[in-house]
């Protein structure tokens, strides 16, 4: 049975309550299933959001270096979209807290960070 995608807001939503709940790599299922329905300008926006979560779960599983190299991705696909803010996406702050984490998980490693530091906002 083929997969229906999500409308943008209800992808965004969902997968932002499954990093609330500690579950990154089911909320990088979600946003990879919108990546691959977005229309061709909005693309890069959600594979760069569908990285994120990527990048949450290597840190989630104790992989420092896969989830710097993700989130850094992940903010670099994101970062075009700022002032435009699609789907109520807060682009500048969610490319600065990716940057920061990465930075952090690179510094202390990611076994040293609270739950709480692995969830971003992707809504306003």
């Amino acid at each position: 049975m083929p997969e229906v995608p999500l409308p943008p807001e209800v992808a965004l939503a969902e997968a932002e309550r499954l990093l609330a709940a500690g579950r990154p790599f089911h909320a990088h299922e979600v946003l990879e299933g919108a990546w691959k329905a977005a229309p061709d300008p909005e693309r890069e926006l959600w594979r760069g959001l569908a990285q994120l979560a990527v990048g949450l779960t290597h840190a989630a599983r104790g992989n420092g270096v896969g989830a710097s190299r993700l989130l850094l991705r992940a903010a670099d696909r994101v970062a075009p979209y700022a002032g435009t803010a699609p789907h109520g996406v807060p682009v500048e702050a969610l490319v600065a807290w990716a940057r920061d984490l990465a930075g952090r998980i690179d510094r202390e490693g990611p076994g040293g960070l609270p739950a709480s530091a692995l969830v971003p906002r992707l809504t306003d």
